[in-house]
């Protein structure tokens, strides 16, 4: 059977009126900025709902003896922030995880080439095997920039079908990418935008993510 990528737009009213909030360009920068912990929030409870590994146990209540179910603390779970517009949902992925390590990936997008330049990787030499990875990608235009996490954390062991993309707007190249390269990646995002103009930008999009968070 041939695996196909997977992307899921939840329906969920709260990300619509979020992306809208971010999409729209006289939204100031600390109201972007809470718009993006939303979406991250959201997002991220859509990708981990039916994921999370969890273990059966009984605890006691201040009456009796009641069965409870927690996430499993010993299934490594990690989140891969991409700098630096990634750190914009960060505060909304930890509000929806309440187990994981964070390791910081630092890509810059060369303009003219459109191609990705790693300027700091803290990922470390490998994974142990198992290991669930969130990548926080606001932006998935052209695919350069997200190759380029995949590749380097299969390289490290990680599984592609143990892999969560959180991103607020995607289009097509990216997609086409990733479904070829890695098909069973799931990707959880607020909206799938049908183009990008001759920057590499998406259109209609919501501009440069990583300005618009920090005002620059």
């Amino acid at each position: 059977m041939v695996s196909q990528l997977r992307v899921y737009v939840p329906p969920h009213p709260l990300i619509q009126h979020w992306l809208g909030v971010a999409r729209d360009q006289d939204t100031p920068s600390v109201l972007f900025r809470s718009a993006m912990t939303e979406l991250g929030r959201w997002l991220t409870y859509e990708a981990v709902r039916e994921w999370l590994p969890t273990i059966e146990t009984v605890v006691q209540t201040p009456l009796a003896p009641s069965p409870a179910v927690f996430v499993n603390p010993n299934v490594p779970i990690v989140v891969i922030p991409v700098l630096r517009a990634g750190l914009a949902l960060m505060e909304g992925i930890q509000a929806s995880l309440p187990v994981f390590n964070t390791y910081h990936l630092g890509l810059v997008r060369n303009e003219e080439t459109l191609e990705a330049r790693c300027y700091l990787n803290k990922l470390p030499d490998t994974f142990e095997p198992g290991t669930q990875v969130v990548i926080s990608e606001p932006m998935l235009a052209t695919g350069g920039s997200i190759m380029t996490v995949m590749e380097e954390v299969t390289r490290r062991g990680v599984d592609p079908a143990l892999v969560r993309i959180i991103s607020i707007v995607v289009a097509p190249p990216a997609l086409k990418q990733l479904g070829s390269a890695y098909p069973t990646v799931k990707i959880y995002t607020a909206t799938i935008d049908e183009t990008l103009d001759d920057n590499g930008f998406i259109v209609p999009g919501l501009g440069d993510a990583g300005d618009r968070t920090f005002g620059t």
